[in-house]
């Protein structure tokens, strides 16, 4: 089975699990999953015949730690190193997906939020006026920081797998994590100087470009 398949049977499979034998298995599976620089089909084919094992030991009634041993975060590094890496050019689509799929989702919320405004509220304008210069010095800053931003969530989800962390303490990490975010980019909307050609853009060719982008984005996830 491809690495489409084989997630959506571990979709299923995973109902079986018991509640604390799931909890187990879902920060495996974030841990391993999020060590994006793997191969996905031998990633999923290794998730799923560690999944396959615990089930056949739950059935026989045996704890975790008969099987996989006390310390599941050593295990889990144990095998990621044993994945082979995404090839240099999966690596490339792969960074060509993000990008593709981050300028669509930008496209589609700023198109989003002008018809509100514009349709819900009776205000602001549907066609406004931007400098070349100062959109590409916004999108080529705004990518590397996305990045590293994203690089910040996986740090702390692969972080937080294996502990029992307080919900409320998670959500105010998250919460500041989010503020922190948003207000890396309302600064660089705000300090970006006008500069360039100047032209007119409408919300309906950022909606357009939005979806367009975003189907250039699966359509190269379909192909990694």
């Amino acid at each position: 089975m491809d690495a489409q398949a084989l997630i959506e049977a571990n979709n299923e499979k995973r109902k079986l699990l018991t509640e604390e034998n799931l909890k187990w298995y879902e920060d495996m599976l974030i841990y391993i999953r999020l060590s994006y620089d793997k191969s996905e089909q031998e990633t999923e084919e290794v998730l799923t015949e560690i999944l396959d094992h615990l089930l056949e030991a739950q059935e026989d009634g045996k704890t975790i730690e008969d099987v996989f041993g006390s310390d599941p975060k050593a295990y889990a590094n144990e095998i990621i190193g044993e994945l082979p890496k995404m090839i240099t050019k999966k690596r490339t689509s792969f960074f060509a997906m993000c990008v593709f799929y981050f300028i669509g989702t930008v496209a589609l919320f700023n198109a989003i939020v002008d018809f509100v405004i514009h349709y819900g509220f009776d205000k602001g304008e549907l066609v406004k006026e931007y400098y070349l210069g100062t959109q590409i010095t916004k999108l080529v800053v705004s990518i590397p920081v996305s990045f590293l931003l994203l690089g910040a969530v996986i740090y702390y989800l692969r972080w937080a797998c294996f502990r029992n962390i307080n919900k409320i303490k998670e959500f105010f990490i998250l919460w500041v994590f989010g503020i922190f975010s948003v207000g890396i980019f309302m600064l660089i909307l705000y300090i970006t100087p006008d500069f360039g050609v100047k032209f007119e853009w409408s919300a309906y060719y950022s909606l357009i470009a939005g979806v367009v982008l975003n189907l250039i984005g699966r359509w190269i996830y379909k192909r990694l």
